[in-house]
């Protein structure tokens, strides 16, 4: 198999893991998000193991987003070394934010657990920073790296054009999503919050399942360019 076409499996899979664990976190610690009574609903029958289980998958999320970074670096950057780089970074960035925010829940689950059910402020507060950085690692730093990363496919001619088009769309509508969430003009984990993401999961999945299915196309960007990049 060619390098560049085991690059494109590997990137893909590494993109299908981070939605996969993204979704999956989200439906098992998912109420956390929403509740007003954290502490009611952390000690309730089975929630602080949901609330773990989707802690250990942001953890396997966060490593999948820096996977993802990494392997699109040598491929992208005969295209703009400086913007190859800057992706890998704000990936990294990403990763960083939503590992960070693991902490805090897990934090609240061990209150709940040592009998501190009763501490409620401490709860609220250790789960808001969980929130808070649920708002800024899939918003602002995903809004940033999906227009980067769209930008050089847009100009290498890797993907097809609708490709990297979803994913010029999507990354200011999420990162202006996440801007109105954080000035109270859009609750958190709303329905117009999902709306708004919606053109970026496309893009994200688009992206992933072609670069499984086809690989990059080498028409537009030779493989003499790209090849000794990979390897």
């Amino acid at each position: 198999m060619a390098p560049t076409r085991r690059s494109a499996i590997v990137i893909g899979a590494l993109y299908l893991t981070t939605h996969v664990t993204s979704v999956a976190g989200l439906a098992l610690y998912g109420p956390v998000l929403t509740s007003s009574a954290y502490a009611d609903y952390l000690a309730g029958p089975g929630a602080s193991a949901r609330a773990l289980s989707g802690g250990f998958l942001e953890v396997v999320l966060s490593l999948a987003i820096v996977g993802t970074g990494v392997a699109f670096y040598p491929v992208v950057k005969r295209i703009s070394e400086g913007m190859a780089l800057g992706y890998a970074a704000l990936r990294t960035l990403e990763a960083g934010i939503i590992a960070v925010g693991v902490a805090p829940l897990m934090a609240a689950v061990t209150v709940v657990q040592s009998g501190g059910v009763q501490n409620a402020p401490l709860i609220q507060a250790l789960a808001s920073l969980h929130n808070w950085t649920f708002l800024i690692g899939p918003s602002f730093a995903c809004g940033a790296n999906t227009v980067v990363l769209a930008a050089l496919l847009l100009r290498s001619g890797l993907v097809p054009r609708l490709i990297p088009l979803l994913g010029l769309v999507g990354g200011p509508l999420v990162f202006a999503s996440g801007m109105a969430q954080m000035f109270g003009a859009v609750p958190q984990a709303s329905v117009a919050a999902g709306l708004a993401a919606i053109p970026v999961f496309a893009w994200e999945v688009s992206l992933a399942l072609y670069l499984v299915i086809r690989g990059f196309r080498t028409a537009a960007s030779p493989a003499a360019a790209i090849q000794p990049a990979v390897v």
